[in-house]
């Protein structure tokens, strides 16, 4: 009966999917095996994506294979990579597949960096190619039947489902063959197609009359909805019409709707109702014949018009001789009913049985967005809790201090120096002492200007490329369609002002530590001064050595070494605080496979106390504890001052004690801040690379975006027409020299058929053959007159009188090398030089040696060696 309708699939330009994935990996994951596990499976989607996409596909079911497992995958990845334009800007790029281009420039492409985008195209990749492979079945058997079916069914899923989402997957204008108004259309064909597969399996099967009329009918009513399709929406590619989609579809709405009847009659023949049956014929038979004499090029419907033909003589015959029962009109035909066996097939991911996720074990991106929320939650509770231990440290450290404890009690001799105070000092040497905090204060400024210097410059690229962007706005206006870069770059900015405000913290901190650094440098050297130089530097005082073994002291002693076990402890609770390791993937997995979402905050915060609940309370135990050593110290020591004589030299020499004592827990803080802070700007820096490729990354990916858009700009600006419309031609080249009415230049009107909305592109009108002028004539021969109305397709100019001159010689309008369509080998004759008219006013005059166009060619041969171009012959159509 016909062939059926396929559809072309979409090209996509080449893209490296490995690189950026890797980066994104590498920046994300620390380094091990799962990262390079991670970078080996990117790099085998985008060998995936090359055998898919970057070559021509056989119309085989191994070719769809590999189409719906790219498919799979890049579903797979969705939810695991962050592409966008300020993220993974990674640029798909996809021409239209119904559009063939033009003279001036190729044809319509669209670019985005969207992995919607490049799923939506791909999926239509899959629908096209299944929609192929159906059509190349063999429907003389069983198994070909049921796999068109099945691909056809496939291929109206596949592009209904593109119908549902693509504006949602884009968020921008589609291109005409992905639009919803096109894949809505092309779903509809392919459940129309896979009905009719199902009308033939039925009549292959000789199933009963009345159901096989009932699946006609059914195909029938998809085939003139997709013809409703064609016929109203003016959105729908000029493929639909110059690729016979539109005549097809009418074609075959009638011919289905003529098997319906047909069959229909069969079961009014077997109930006796005879006049039925021949009305249901006659009305097949108009269908049949309205596709022959409107559809005949596209559909041969002969055997089936046999076919109505036998059975409508026949009912006629015996009818009119044997039964004699009344013809019913048309419309009070009871109507047929439908029976529908096909449904679109859903998109349900996966949709190929062969479909192995590469990052199985990489987790989704929300999963890592809660984890990443999460680590900040256990981070913020790790140092709060470290910090209060910290606190309290410091805070019990002033009081000793403030109180010369426990070198009060240990001062015996008076002149010698404590043995707490050497302790202090020596543990100050070795770590370095004013040296090792003068270099770190000294190294400070250069890594700041370090990070300064790499936020700038990240700075400087978004500034540039949006620059660019603005002027480039400005000159194009509404043609400049793409999302501006200052509203693309709001996060980016956003984060580069965070790492400012960081920055500018860090640089008040960094003074405040060299403030207080200035204030007890002086002491700090002193403790790091060897022991004979500390003794001379303290000043000695009379001993109190009645108070040695007193109750007070060993009151006091057992009070220090109280507080200072709380210390160690909170040491050893700090270590533990930090080594507390827990994986909450598997809990946000659970989550997110129950709920289809996370609520991380109420996981976290349950998670996290259970975690960390029996550490906090050993936190608030210590801190408690201390709180009561320092008061029972205090108190003690009270007592202590009242026992102990007074005198001028002992205050003195308590006061330079207090001074080392604070001094050395100055210099604690002050070297554990700084090397904070060095780490602080080193990780930072780290940081700030990242961001700094992120930004070059968006940057380069814009650039390769700005130079694609003005690619086509540039095209499309050559493809518009120079003035709105061409002007009319002069009135004297329209009328005749016998001043008789103007010859009509359009085609004959054609024989009454259904009129798609855009006809064929015919071949222009063929010129007429230059005319040798006759000694002996000097007006228009009557053959010559009857050539130039004969030829429906001739330049009216071609008509006028023989006495006028071209000013210029025309040469052939198009090719004419062998092979061209309308190529005709067309001889000059002996001395004819169509250049030289200008010169010799050589007239046009008909000559009875060559009549009207289109007959036998010139019989003379062409002057040797004269490279005149032939021209071509267009025969009528």
């Amino acid at each position: 009966m016909t062939n059926f309708i396929s559809v072309q699939l979409k090209k996509a330009s080449e893209v490296d999917l490995a690189k950026p994935l890797c980066k994104f990996i590498q920046q994300t994951y620390p380094a091990g095996e799962a990262q390079a596990e991670h970078c080996r499976a990117a790099d085998e989607l985008n060998k995936l994506r090359k055998s898919a996409l970057g070559r021509s596909l056989d119309k085989h079911e191994s070719s769809l294979e590999t189409l719906m497992r790219y498919y799979d995958q890049l579903c797979s990845i969705e939810p695991k990579f962050p592409f966008s334009e300020n993220q993974i800007c990674v640029t798909f790029t996809w021409k239209d597949a119904f559009d063939k281009g033009s003279l001036f420039g190729g044809s319509v492409k669209l670019a985005l960096a969207s992995l919607g985008y490049e799923k939506t195209c791909v999926l239509f990749n899959c629908g096209a190619l299944a929609s192929q492979i159906a059509a190349e079945q063999n429907l003389d058997n069983d198994e070909g039947l049921k796999a068109a079916a099945k691909y056809y069914q496939f291929a109206s899923g596949a592009f209904q489902h593109i119908k549902d989402t693509v504006l949602s997957a884009l968020n921008r204008e589609p291109t005409v063959d992905i639009s919803p108004d096109t894949v809505g259309t092309l779903s509809l064909i392919m459940l129309a197609q896979a009905q009719e597969v199902f009308f033939l399996k039925a009549t292959r099967d000789k199933m009963k009359d009345a159901i096989i009329a009932k699946l006609a009918n059914q195909a029938a009513d998809y085939y003139g909805d997709a013809f409703k399709q064609c016929q109203y929406k003016d959105t729908l590619p000029k493929y639909f019409y110059f690729q016979e989609v539109f005549p097809v579809l009418a074609a075959k709405h009638c011919i289905m709707q003529a098997n319906a009847e047909y069959h229909q009659s069969i079961l009014a023949k077997q109930q006796k109702k005879f006049g039925e049956e021949i009305g249901r014929l006659q009305h097949a038979s108009d269908l049949v014949k309205t596709v022959a004499s409107r559809y005949d090029e596209y559909i041969n419907v002969k055997d089936l018009s046999d076919k109505i033909s036998r059975a409508l003589t026949a009912a006629k015959k015996d009818n009119d001789f044997i039964y004699h029962d009344r013809v019913p009109d048309l419309k009070d035909l009871e109507p047929i009913g439908k029976a529908s066996l096909v449904k679109s097939t859903p998109v349900v991911v996966p949709i190929s049985q062969k479909f192995t996720d590469l990052f199985e074990k990489m987790v989704p991106l929300s999963v890592q967005q809660s984890l990443s929320v999460y680590n900040q939650r256990k981070a913020d509770l790790v140092n709060r809790s470290i910090a209060q231990m910290r606190e309290a440290t410091n805070l019990a450290n002033g009081v000793l201090a403030s109180l010369n404890l426990p070198a009060a009690i240990e001062d015996v001799s008076g002149d010698s120096v404590p043995q707490s105070i050497l302790q202090k000092s020596k543990s100050v040497i070795e770590q370095g002492g004013v040296q090792t905090v003068d270099q770190l204060i000294k190294d400070l400024p250069e890594l700041l200007q370090r990070n300064r210097e790499i936020l700038d410059e990240s700075l400087r690229l978004l500034d540039e490329e949006e620059a660019t962007d603005n002027d480039l706005r400005a000159k194009f206006k509404e043609r400049w369609q793409r999302t501006p870069s200052n509203e693309l770059y709001k996060p980016l900015r956003a984060e580069g002002a965070n790492f400012n405000n960081i920055l500018n913290k860090a640089v008040h901190a960094d003074g405040q530590v060299k403030e207080r650094y200035q204030s007890h440098r002086e002491t700090i050297a002193l403790l790091c001064k060897p022991e004979p130089e500390l003794n001379a530097a303290i000043p000695s005082a009379n001993p109190a050595k009645t108070m040695q073994g007193t109750e007070v002291v060993n009151v006091l002693r057992s009070l220090l070494a109280n507080l200072e076990e709380v210390k160690k402890g909170r040491e050893q609770l700090e270590s533990d605080l930090k080594s507390v390791n827990f994986d909450m993937t598997s809990r946000f997995l659970t989550a997110l496979a129950q709920d289809g979402a996370i609520n991380e905050e109420a996981i976290s915060v349950t998670e996290l106390d259970q975690i960390y609940g029996s550490h906090t309370h050993k936190v608030q135990e210590s801190l408690q504890t201390q709180e009561e050593l320092l008061k029972n110290i205090q108190n003690a020591h009270q007592e202590f001052s009242k026992m102990k004589q007074s005198n001028n030299e002992s205050n003195l020499r308590e006061e330079v004690l207090k001074n080392l004592a604070v001094a050395n827990d100055n210099f604690v803080e002050l070297l554990a801040n700084l090397k904070e802070g060095t780490k602080f700007y080193n990780e930072l820096t780290e940081i700030l690379v990242k961001f700094q490729t992120k930004c070059s990354d968006i940057v380069f990916a814009r650039k390769t975006e700005r130079e694609e858009l003005l690619k086509d700009l540039q095209q499309s600006i050559a493809r518009e027409p120079s003035a709105p419309s061409i002007p009319s031609h002069p009135a004297y080249q329209t009328i005749p020299a016998g001043g008789s009415k103007p010859v009509s230049s359009t085609t004959p009107t054609p024989a009454p058929r259904t009129m798609v909305p855009s006809n064929k592109p015919q071949p222009p009108a063929r010129p007429p053959p230059p005319m040798i002028s006759s000694a002996n004539t000097s007006s228009s021969s009557a053959p010559a007159a009857t050539g130039a109305t004969a030829s429906p397709a001739a330049p009216a100019a071609g008509s006028s009188a023989a006495g006028s001159t071209p000013s210029q010689a025309q040469g052939p309008p198009y090719p004419t090398y062998q092979g061209y369509p309308g190529y005709c080998q067309m001889p000059m004759p002996m001395g004819y030089n169509p250049y030289m008219y200008g010169q010799y006013n050589m007239p046009y005059a008909p000559s009875p040696m060559y009549p009207n166009p289109g007959q036998a060619p010139y019989p003379a041969p062409q002057q040797p060696g004269y490279p005149y171009p032939q021209q071509p012959y267009y025969p009528q159509q």
